[in-house]
């Protein structure tokens, strides 16, 4: 069995391959301190698995806590795997596609050009899942990002954002409709509700990452976009991106265990290099 860990800022998420294609079920803990996460990830996913020290061929690490692992754990051979690789070959794993960009959604955002034979990292922002739980923290005193899309659900963007209908009523293009963002937080009402605001800043933050992904499919031909981590499992994903994909003709996938990804490629890329 190969293992692959992806140690994150706040989550650690493991997984394992008993074969190339034989994928054991992936878990995800949460921890401050990179290297507690690291252990307790591997010592949960041995035992709810009933994975024997013996059968673990080699530890493939990657992600931003990785830098604070000096050794396998007990003894296991270990190696680290570039983040960007772990992110490209996850993502097509995952999508089943030959050829996508592949954004990983996290504190930041990365972005991942990736086909079977080449990983290439695109750059990325630094908006992510840590804007969205800064600002909500700030605004609305709220961190859990759980509980900021819970509270999203009930939002309304017309008193939150600028939209082109605001602003014109003719259609300036094919791309631009009359709900299409010009300004984010461009209109916040007076009597914007929490929800409202919420929901502007789950979109703020979708909308950035959305918009950076089109560009980097556009650059090299490509029109599948692949999202990847934590966030791509918020409700408003799908929708957000759905439209921004229906606008520019692009296609936005959010496969199953998107949270996952990233330490599913690390994994596959000892089998890959």
């Amino acid at each position: 069995m190969i293992v692959g860990i992806d140690i994150g800022g706040s989550t650690t998420k493991i997984c394992g391959f008993d074969g190339e294609n034989a994928l054991v079920e992936p878990l995800m803990v949460k921890a401050n301190d990179p290297v507690a996460s690291y252990y307790g990830a591997f010592g949960k996913f041995t035992q709810n698995n009933s994975v024997p020290l013996k059968k673990i061929e080699s530890v493939m690490i990657t992600g931003v806590g990785s830098s604070f692992i000096t050794e396998g754990p007990y003894g296991l051979s270990t190696e680290k795997v570039a983040e960007f690789e772990a992110i490209g070959l996850g993502g097509l794993y995952l999508s089943g596609l030959e050829r996508a960009v592949v954004v990983s959604m996290g504190t930041g955002t990365a972005t991942v050009m990736a086909d079977r034979t080449e990983r290439e990292y695109l750059g990325g922002t630094g908006v992510g899942g840590g804007t969205l739980m800064g600002l909500s923290g700030k605004i609305l005193g709220m961190r859990d990002i759980d509980h900021i899309s819970a509270l999203a659900l009930d939002g309304d963007l017309k008193n939150v954002d600028l939209r082109i209908g605001d602003i014109t009523d003719k259609a300036i293009s094919t791309t631009l409709t009359a709900t299409t963002t010009a300004a984010n937080f461009g209109k916040l009402s007076d009597t914007a509700s929490r929800a409202d605001i919420a929901l502007g800043i789950i979109n703020l933050v979708f909308e950035t990452i959305g918009m950076i992904s089109i560009f980097a499919s556009r650059k090299y031909g490509v029109k599948d976009i692949v999202l990847t981590g934590n966030l791509a499992l918020l409700p408003q994903a799908k929708t957000i991106f759905s439209s921004l994909g229906e606008l520019f003709g692009v296609s936005f996938v959010i496969p199953d265990m998107a949270q996952y990804s990233t330490s599913i490629g690390s994994a596959l890329y000892y089998y890959r290099r």
